[in-house]
């Protein structure tokens, strides 16, 4: 069954998760699967094992509490934000190879800009290498493979982010088999409220996005790009 892309533009979040969850709720085994991309004003989103002190200095920016997983993250303009509502029963595959998919998908679209992107282990979401975000050379910290799974995300319990800043974040809800929440890519955003967090739960881990690594892009573009190599990643 194809997925149904939809572009929302820039909405705020707490109605944008409402109609996530009501659209999970309502489906039935027949619904057809949806991606929705968008852009949110500047929010602060709590997970489920969120804790307060991870949230450092809000300021005037809401913080909405979610029931997706991971702990604090900031979406913001400048920011491409994608939710893939995906029944995962009828897909064929489970959460670990869906978080795979994900991240495979945001790689591919990071490398169609040259960019090299990496997984670390223990640490979900996409990173890049300060020094070099070009650079091909594999990361020490990279995630292992184990038995029939493509890696093991929680093969340390302490992420090592030496050197790296965080370009894509990853948090995902899984209600009856079907996803909701999704990813987010950084291009070209104010990445000061970053400094306001513990961003996913780790402290001093550095933000960046496509522009301060020195890649112009459009986030219009960025979204196209993205939301078709979801798409293509994620149709089973």
């Amino acid at each position: 069954m194809d997925i149904a892309l939809r572009s929302l533009g820039r909405v705020e979040y707490a109605p944008t998760y409402v109609a996530m969850q009501a659209f999970t709720e309502a489906r039935t085994p027949e619904s057809p699967d949806e991606l929705w991309l968008c852009e949110h004003p500047p929010v602060f989103t709590q997970g489920l094992a969120g804790k307060t002190d991870h949230l450092l200095l809000p300021g005037d920016i809401p913080v909405v509490a979610t029931n997706r997983g991971g702990q604090v993250t900031y979406h913001g303009p400048g920011q491409v934000v994608a939710y893939p509502l995906i029944d995962l029963k009828r897909a064929g595959y489970f959460v670990k190879e869906y978080v795979y998919r994900l991240e495979e998908a945001v790689l591919k679209t990071l490398a169609h800009y040259g960019v090299t992107g990496h997984r670390v282990a223990g640490a979900p979401g996409i990173y890049v290498r300060l020094d070099d975000p070009f650079s091909h050379a594999l990361l020490p910290q990279r995630p292992v493979k184990s038995g029939s799974e493509p890696f093991r995300h929680a093969s340390t319990p302490n992420p090592d982010f030496t050197g790296l800043g965080k370009i894509a974040a990853l948090g995902i809800k899984v209600s009856r088999n079907c996803s909701y929440h999704g990813v987010a890519l950084n291009v070209a955003m104010d990445l000061e409220p970053y400094s306001r967090i513990n961003p996913c739960g780790y402290a001093g881990l550095q933000s960046v996005d496509l522009s301060t690594i020195g890649v112009a892009a459009n986030c219009a573009d960025v979204a196209e790009l993205l939301g078709h190599k979801l798409i293509a990643y994620l149709t089973p």
